[in-house]
């Protein structure tokens, strides 16, 4: 049985697919994106974190190494929630394929239970690896960033070729996907990005809803208690008129679109 590397487990979720969910975060991410805002997240391996807490200092690690067993145990205590609302454990990151075979069995054992699963991915994994997870996933939730190739290389640090070749690849098996489209404020709020990312998708019956979600600033302090820098601290809160303006041109073209998750 194998071992990886979480650093978070969110009871109760609700904005990570359908019903209430149970979210695991697995460590390590080969993207580095500009607003990334679980840096905690990069690094597969566990690392140090500086805790305040009542004016008090301390220094507490980040993630920890924990079995396929120990993993499905805490997914089903819920499972009575998940049954009751439709919906199930969500396997998150940093980029939860980054941990391919811990990450298949996990979702095999969810599958002997009848959880429902569901991957917030951002795509960006080999061919082999992505296919040999699509029989035990029910749901993608998949990031889409920015369509130009090199304004994606510069803002998240690797090509998007991979991605769009994935995502073709969940349209080629017919496999559930909401897209997911964070509101980066100069970056990937472009009108031509927009309009791309609507010509790349609408032609895909799997893709049931895109989900835009807007830029927060709650990841900033976790940079320095990572003692990590921060690549763009300028990055503006999108507001109400943007996310609607945006909300529309999907609308518009006829794709089912959602502020936030």
């Amino acid at each position: 049985m194998s071992k990886g590397i979480i650093y978070d487990i969110k009871r109760f979720a609700i904005h990570d697919g359908p019903g209430i969910r149970t979210t695991i975060f697995l460590k390590g991410c080969p993207l580095s994106c500009w607003w990334c805002h679980n840096p905690e997240g990069q690094k597969k391996e566990p690392q140090e974190i500086i805790k305040i807490w009542k004016a008090s200092r301390k220094i507490e690690i980040i993630g920890k190494k924990v079995s396929v067993d120990y993993v499905l145990k805490e997914i089903n205590k819920e499972k009575i929630f998940y049954d009751e609302s439709g919906g199930g454990v969500t396997f998150s990151g940093g980029e939860p394929l980054i941990q391919i075979k811990f990450l298949r069995e996990l979702l095999k054992g969810c599958n002997k239970t009848d959880v429902h699963t569901a991957i917030d991915t951002s795509g960006y994994a080999n061919a082999e690896n992505f296919e040999s997870i699509l029989e035990f996933t029910d749901l993608f939730l998949f990031d889409l960033k920015i369509m130009d190739s090199i304004n994606h290389l510069k803002y998240t640090g690797v090509s998007n070729k991979t991605i769009l070749n994935n995502l073709k690849t969940l349209q080629k098996f017919d496999k559930r996907t909401f897209i997911r489209f964070a509101i980066i404020p100069g970056i990937t709020d472009t009108k031509q990005n927009i309009e791309d990312i609507i010509e790349f998708i609408k032609p895909m019956k799997n893709i049931e809803r895109v989900d835009i979600l807007p830029y927060h600033k709650t990841g900033i302090d976790k940079y320095k208690r990572l003692n990590k820098s921060i690549k763009k601290k300028d990055i503006k809160i999108p507001g109400k008129n943007l996310l609607n303006n945006i909300k529309r041109s999907f609308l518009c073209s006829g794709l089912k679109v959602n502020i936030g998750g």
